[in-house]
């Protein structure tokens, strides 16, 4: 069974650092992206990055470019999202997923895992 289990979201300063890690289990061998996604109160669940199984193709949302860098570890499963200069509106639940395709163009092939709340406070 596909397992995405999320961490690393805390409270942080307008400003701060702060990186998330995605555990990944049982991914399908065709799965080819890996992707974090977040959602804030209110809003709907909006794309943030991804990465191709190798990590040579990355794709960022225009809101999150040149602040936030998505990386991956195919060795241990894991995938991290290392963000910096956050601001308020970096607030949300963010989510891990992967897919088939590319990342600029997958579908997803997983389900959603719980979520990581990152909380920038001014």
């Amino acid at each position: 069974q596909v397992q995405l289990v999320e961490s690393g979201g805390r409270l942080v300063q307008v400003g701060g650092s702060l990186r998330l890690s995605c555990a990944a289990s049982a991914l399908p061998s065709s799965t080819d992206v890996m992707a974090w996604s977040r959602q804030a109160p209110g809003s709907d669940r909006l794309f943030v990055a991804a990465i191709s199984r190798s990590a040579g193709d990355t794709y960022y949302a225009e809101s999150v470019k040149g602040r936030f860098t998505i990386s991956r570890d195919n060795a241990n499963n894991t995938m991290y999202l290392q963000m910096s200069s956050l601001k308020p509106e970096d607030t949300a639940v963010y989510y891990c997923h992967a897919g088939r395709g590319t990342p600029r163009a997958f579908t997803q092939a997983t389900p959603w895992g719980q979520g990581t709340q990152v909380t920038v406070s001014s």
